[in-house]
């Protein structure tokens, strides 16, 4: 069973693939990527959900992540 990280102050114009591309650095293994949207707008709200394939790559996004200059922006992960 895989480990959820959310992952907040993302690009707006960040898609499912950029995100799944830069967690899987490493050799790390990725399950799913949901991000989130308005639903009114269906605008992307900035944020969304990682889910790895282990504990361990996991913790290593964790601590490769957080903070990682993305587009502009510092990533949250936890």
């Amino acid at each position: 069973m895989g480990t959820r990280l959310y992952v907040g102050n993302l690009p707006f114009n960040a898609s499912e693939d950029d995100i799944r591309e830069l967690f899987a650095q490493k050799g790390r293994s990725v399950e799913e990527v949901k991000l989130v949207t308005d639903r009114e707008t269906v605008r992307p709200r900035g944020f969304g959900f990682v889910e790895m394939g282990s504990s361990e790559d996991a913790e290593g996004a964790i601590r490769d992540l957080d903070g990682f200059n993305f587009g502009g922006r510092p990533l949250k992960v936890n």
